[in-house]
């Protein structure tokens, strides 16, 4: 992994696992959830400062809320 996709996958996945143990999402919907804001998030935020982390973790844990919010209306 480069650039920001460690920050974004480590954010994206608290945001599903927690959204797991509330029994708002199954347990396979974690890895959509993470891959989904995997890509959403590619190549859009660097991670050359900490300003720059700070952010990306910011957009993925906002996005990952979002990609919840889309698995529990299915589900």
């Amino acid at each position: 992994m480069r650039g920001a996709a460690p920050t974004i996958l480590n954010a994206a996945n608290e945001i599903a696992v927690a959204a797991f143990l509330d029994g708002r999402i199954g347990f396979l919907d974690v890895a959509r959830v993470v891959e989904q804001v995997l890509d959403d998030c590619s190549g859009e935020i660097g991670a050359d400062s900490l300003d720059e982390i700070l952010a990306a973790d910011g957009l993925a844990r906002r996005r990952a809320d979002t990609a919840v919010a889309g698995v529990s209306a299915i589900g």
